[in-house]
């Protein structure tokens, strides 16, 4: 699985709209509103790079709203929570 970190800066008053949409978008799993250069951090989840270029190039830059993505491609994760415990559906 690789997963990126896709800063976004974000045309005035899209912010909101922009994030609900992004979303909607298959791989993204959560959208951060943030402070800074960029207006939002997208994170997404694949399992190939081509399905990456794919989604930063051609779904997400494409988006309205849109003004200009950096992409950032994490090589581990380190936490101290269990990462697994993400998906636990409580059985």
């Amino acid at each position: 699985m690789i997963t990126a970190f896709i800063m976004l800066t974000v045309a005035p008053g899209m912010v909101k709209p922009l994030a609900e949409r992004l979303l909607e978008v298959g791989g993204v799993t959560e959208v951060y509103s943030v402070a800074g250069p960029f207006d939002l951090v997208a994170i997404v989840r694949v399992k190939e790079h081509e399905m990456l270029a794919d989604l930063v190039t051609e779904r997400i830059a494409n988006l309205e709203g849109v003004v200009r993505t950096e992409t950032l491609t994490a090589f581990r994760a380190y936490s101290k929570r269990d990462l697994g415990l993400m998906w636990d559906i409580g059985e």
